[in-house]
């Protein structure tokens, strides 16, 4: 009880802070900026990448464009996800949202060797958990650990 009594001062102390109020919206339009092109190419049914078929990272993404409406799927939640970022009401259900998709990236990026991206999703992972944590207040009443009032 103790513990979380602290978890709840200490994100009321962050969430009133004008620096952290200011960082969150700045992450909040970064986040959808960086799903927004790739999403819409995936709407629209473009090809992710330039690179051919005979590279591996080519290989992948074509495989992935030849799912069909899967590949359009994939699209939409990142631009409905990174959308809802935005709107207050919704921004808790966008980060939940915007998370297995970005931890899916992440591991695409890291576990196929990407130069340099896997930093960039890293760091989008790292957005992703602080937003997560900013929705703490709003999402506390579906984690495990935390007691009911």
């Amino acid at each position: 009880m103790g513990r979380t009594n602290a978890l709840d001062r200490l994100h009321e102390r962050v969430v009133a802070h004008p620096f952290f109020r200011t960082f969150t919206w700045i992450t909040r339009v970064l986040l959808l900026l960086a799903f927004a092109p790739s999403g819409i190419k995936k709407i629209l049914d473009e090809p992710f990448t330039l690179l051919g078929p005979e590279t591996r990272v080519g290989y992948f993404f074509d495989a992935l464009h030849q799912t069909g409406w899967y590949y359009q799927f994939i699209g939409w939640a990142q631009i409905v996800a990174g959308v809802m970022l935005l709107i207050p009401r919704t921004s808790a259900l966008g980060a939940l949202m915007y998370f297995p998709i970005i931890l899916n990236i992440w591991a695409i990026t890291v576990s196929m060797h990407f130069r340099g991206t896997w930093v960039i999703t890293s760091l989008m992972l790292l957005a992703n958990l602080y937003l997560l944590c900013w929705e703490y207040d709003r999402l506390k009443r579906i984690l495990p650990w935390v007691p009911r009032d």
